[in-house]
């Protein structure tokens, strides 16, 4: 049995690209350049929460990986990094089709990296707002 702690056995299609849990979820990467990231991800009943709502915690991952990959946008390739904080407001519930987080980094200070998402709906309805502090950890 593979160590749960070890490297990953899995290699990406490319530096900005979706990895297993995105695929999971069906996050699509529209767009990521220049600090700027557009990503998607549909309504799934297994997204899901009471109500027939998506849930909150499917929503921060659609942000954080919008986020992460406009970061991902400025570093070069094989940069590691992590968020340190993300922080959400949510506006509106999302109860069906396609959830898009418009994501930014806002400025940077070191390794220090500042960015925000915007989560609309696809009839561009404000559901919610998300701010983050990421930090990259390369030596």
């Amino acid at each position: 049995m593979r160590d749960p702690s070890g490297p990953a056995q899995f290699n990406l299609d490319g530096w900005i690209s979706e990895g297993p849990f995105e695929k999971l979820c069906g996050m699509e990467i529209i767009q990521a350049k220049e600090g700027k990231a557009l990503v998607s991800m549909p309504y799934r009943v297994k997204l899901s929460m009471g109500g027939g709502l998506m849930h909150g915690g499917a929503l921060v991952s659609l942000a954080d990986t919008a986020i992460a990959m406009a970061v991902k946008s400025l570093l070069p390739e094989g940069s590691t990094f992590v968020t340190l904080s993300l922080n959400s407001t949510f506006i509106a519930p999302m109860r069906e089709g396609t959830a898009f987080a418009k994501a930014e980094v806002e400025r940077s200070e070191g390794k220090k990296l500042h960015a925000s998402a915007r989560i609309f709906n696809e009839h561009e309805e404000h559901v919610a707002d998300f701010n983050a502090l990421f930090i990259v950890t390369d030596k």
